[in-house]
């Protein structure tokens, strides 16, 4: 018998509009149980580390992203079991004390830049989902999101963006579009792709339902 939920992985750039598909899919589905895990909350605590020094930290690196706590938490799930995942504070860089509960699920949408990017992630999806955004209007996403969100400065915004999200764009996030089944321009406007995904989700949720049945009938 299978209960375990769908997991969707949703990667992108930075300002692509992961989020907002993820909310897009979510909404199509009002009487299941949906959740959102983000991997940027399992950034690793860097509490232990002088402001300066965590504020220097390449945060587009797969090495910033504690990924081993994520894959422990979707086997969790995947059981029937409740997690709690983490919450983490952009302006101090570190992990807040108190996390998010999460529980049994139906649906779990997995968003980040990176989830695509390692293997142990895409094992766990049964469908892997690229959304593409030209890097110009990434960028701008992502300098009004953090000045508005974040309290960031103009040029710090566009420091970071120089030394580490535009490379680490490169060498990790753009690549890893090979590895999606759908690849979705325009984000959650495209609603072709929205349509197409949400009933590849309900067909395979009426599936495991059917096999569930079965199983039980037996």
């Amino acid at each position: 018998m299978d209960s375990r939920p769908v997991i969707i992985g949703i990667a992108g750039g930075t300002g692509s509009g992961k989020t907002s598909v993820a909310l897009k899919i979510k909404s199509f589905f009002p009487y299941e149980r949906v959740e959102i895990l983000h991997h940027d909350a399992y950034y690793y605590d860097n509490s232990r580390l002088p402001a300066e020094e965590r504020a220097h930290i390449n945060y587009d690196h797969p090495s910033a992203f504690e990924t081993e706590l994520l894959l422990e938490h979707l086997d969790r799930i995947s059981r029937g079991e409740e997690i709690v995942q983490p919450r983490y504070d952009y302006e101090t860089h570190t992990r807040l004390a108190d996390g998010l509960p999460v529980g049994r699920s139906d649906i779990i949408l997995l968003e980040g830049i990176l989830v695509l990017d390692d293997e142990e992630l895409r094992r766990r999806m049964d469908i892997r989902v690229y959304i593409d955004a030209d890097s110009d209007e990434r960028f701008i996403r992502r300098l009004v999101r953090d000045l508005k969100s974040r309290e960031r400065t103009v040029n710090s915004i566009i420091g970071q963006y120089q030394e580490t999200v535009r490379p680490m764009h490169l060498r990790f996030v753009e690549p890893s579009k090979r590895y999606a089944d759908i690849i979705v321009p325009e984000g959650a406007h495209n609603e072709v792709a929205i349509d197409l995904l949400v009933v590849k989700i309900r067909d395979i949720l009426s599936r495991r339902q059917a096999a569930l049945d079965e199983g039980g009938s037996a």
